[in-house]
């Protein structure tokens, strides 16, 4: 991780202090680029000592990324890295199974759209140098797609599962890289926005979702 917190300084600007958010940046990276293994113990004194940092924002940045499912915080066993199972995977993509389509083609039905920030997020993607650059731009796509649905409650329920949504893609990854058709799949989502056709949006992004777990976590996919 010593090269972690080069990528601070592409963070959005957020409520939680500056050295916190550098902190929680570098950790995210290496969890998502698998620096930070799954299961590994998460030391304060040790990820201050990495980082160069004293323990108030590795503290700090660690309850944050509790909160979103990055990492599991026990009483008993300390912290660790978030194992990505067949269990917490179907969860989560059954989830925005639910959610996203429905919330995609709520946007998408918005007159004059400007879908700038999805074609910004896929550009972002196709350049990323690693698996948390490019799992994180992804996510940003998505939510460009369901952010103007209208339904604060529906955003905030998608939002919470984005962590958790790039944990395991990058877990995937690591297996099988299908970034490059995740990618073809998102260009045709995002022609479709920009074409005006709310429900195909909604159809192809649902085939995007279960397309992948299809790929990655099913019965039979040996995972």
């Amino acid at each position: 991780m010593s090269g972690a917190l080069a990528h601070s300084s592409h963070l959005r600007p957020g409520s939680l202090p500056s050295r916190t958010e550098a902190v929680l940046d570098a950790i995210k990276h290496g969890i998502l680029t698998g620096e930070l293994k799954p299961g590994q113990p998460l030391v304060e004194t040790e990820l201050a000592a990495r980082l160069g940092v004293s323990k108030t924002p590795v503290r700090e940045a660690l309850k944050t990324l509790a909160g979103t499912g990055l990492i599991i915080m026990s009483p008993y066993k300390g912290t660790s890295v978030r194992e990505v199972d067949q269990a917490l995977a179907r969860s989560v993509y059954d989830m925005r199974l639910l959610l996203e389509p429905v919330a995609a083609v709520r946007t998408a039905a918005t007159a004059h759209r400007s879908w700038d920030a999805a074609a910004t997020a896929l550009d972002a993607a196709d350049r990323a140098a690693d698996a948390a650059e490019r799992s994180l731009a992804n996510r940003d796509f998505h939510r460009a797609l369901y952010a103007g649905c209208g339904n604060p409650l529906l955003v905030s329920s998608l939002d919470g599962l984005r962590d958790q949504t790039a944990l395991v893609s990058s877990a995937a990854w690591a297996v099988r890289p299908s970034w490059e058709m995740e990618a073809r799949e998102h260009r045709a989502i995002l022609h479709a926005a920009q074409s005006g056709k709310p429900e195909l949006v909604g159809d192809l992004l649902r085939d995007h979702i279960g397309a992948f777990m299809a790929r990655n976590f099913s019965q039979t996919s040996g995972e």
